[in-house]
Formats: C-alpha cells, sequence, structure tokens
C-alpha cells in the first residue's frame, strides 16, 4: 500500500496550533482528560461523580466524542526491578518477604489479565457551518475556504466550547489540557499505526508521519 493511496483514507489536512482541520472543511479540537479510579471512590464520591457526568452531558449545547484508547503494557522490565529489589535485601526480614509477595501477586496477576494503560480524550467538533449562512454558501459553492480565516473563525469557536468542558471536567475534579501541534500528531500517528508511538521533532508535513508506517501494510 503506498503513502498516497493511504492518505486518501485519512480526513486530516492540516494542523495548526491545537486545531485539526479535515478534508470535509469542518474542523476539531482533542482535549486529553485525567483518569481516575472508580472503584477505588466510596459510594457517596461515586454518586457525586455520576451527578456531575450527567450535568456536564446535560449542560452541552454541541455535540462531542469521547475516545478511549488502551494499550497493553509490558510490565517485564518492572518484575526484574522488584526481583533485583528483592535480592538486595536482607534474608528474612519482614520487608522482603512483603517485596516477595507483592512480587508473586504482579506475575500472577499478568498471566491472567492485561494490563493496560487507558487513556481518555474529547474530541470537540467545529463546522463551517458555524460561521454563518453566508460563509457556508461561499464554501459549498467554491468547494473552499480561505484558510486563514477559516482557522480563526475555527480556534475561537473551539476555545470558547473548550472553556465550558473545561469547567464541567473541574466540577468531577478532573484535569484535562488542550492537545497541541506535536501531541496530536503523536496520537494520530498511534491511532493510524497499531498503537506505535513516536516523539514529533520535525514540524513539517502532519500527513507524512501519520500513515509511514502503514506502506508496510
Amino acid at each position: 500500500m503506498t503513502k498516497t493511496a493511504t492518505q486518501k483514507f485519512i480526513e486530516i489536512q492540516d494542523i495548526q496550533d491545537d486545531v485539526v482541520i479535515l478534508t470535509s472543511g469542518n474542523a476539531c479540537l482533542v482535549m486529553e482528560v485525567q483518569t481516575t479510579n472508580f472503584a477505588l471512590l466510596s459510594k457517596e464520591e461515586q454518586d457525586a461523580k455520576i451527578f456531575s457526568y450527567a450535568s456536564l452531558l446535560n449542560s452541552l449545547s454541541f455535540s462531542i466524542q469521547i475516545l478511549i484508547k488502551n494499550k497493553r503494557v509490558d510490565i517485564s522490565s518492572y518484575i526484574k526491578l522488584l526481583e533485583t529489589e528483592i535480592q538486595k535485601q536482607s534474608a528474612d526480614t519482614k520487608k522482603k518477604n512483603y517485596m516477595k509477595q507483592y512480587l508473586e501477586y504482579v506475575s500472577e496477576l499478568v498471566k491472567t489479565s492485561t494490563v493496560l494503560d487507558k487513556k481518555f480524550y474529547i474530541v470537540i467538533p467545529y463546522s463551517y457551518l458555524e460561521a454563518g449562512a453566508q460563509s457556508a454558501a461561499t464554501a459549498l459553492k467554491k468547494g473552499a475556504f480561505e484558510k486563514r480565516s477559516f482557522f480563526t473563525s475555527a480556534q475561537e469557536t473551539l476555545h470558547t466550547k473548550t472553556n465550558s468542558i473545561y469547567a464541567q471536567l473541574a466540577k468531577l475534579n478532573l484535569r484535562a489540557k488542550t492537545l497541541q501541534k506535536e501531541e496530536l500528531i503523536s496520537l494520530f500517528y498511534s491511532i493510524y499505526n497499531g498503537g506505535i508511538e513516536i516523539n514529533i521533532q520535525d514540524e513539517g508535513d502532519v500527513k507524512a508521519p501519520l500513515v509511514g508506517a502503514l506502506k508496510t501494510v
């Protein structure tokens, strides 16, 4: 599969700052949200989280997409580290026995369960229709839009929507951040290339790194 053929299936036209511009003439912004262990919360805390989450959904005047990205975690190096630390401990000490029990627990957990690193994202969309009837009619008639004015309008509208989401997430005691260009490229590269992650150093062509590994599929 060539890179050119692969790019036809990718709807990303460009990434500017924190805005993903799509080939459809629309755009979006991606927020990464801090995770929380719901099972460890008390009943009262769980109820409060559920109520705040319901309030977030009910407060929305625009659509959002919630993306959950699972990545299998290899903890073999962690197990080796535990084994090394156990060997350093003096014989027949409580600490050494506790560490052995913990090592046995982790080793058994890996055998029976898959250890996953979960990341949560909120995708906020922007449609060129939001720029007004005249702008929408021009875009539809010409099949294009002036990039700079579209980006400015999209970014302003998306930031307004994002501030609303941040306020609701604060009620859930969850931190979040808006992904910037390098982070967005890394995220999309991982999605399009089977979980492979990269560190972006070159801000050149955004499309190239997204489909690089797919050429061999």
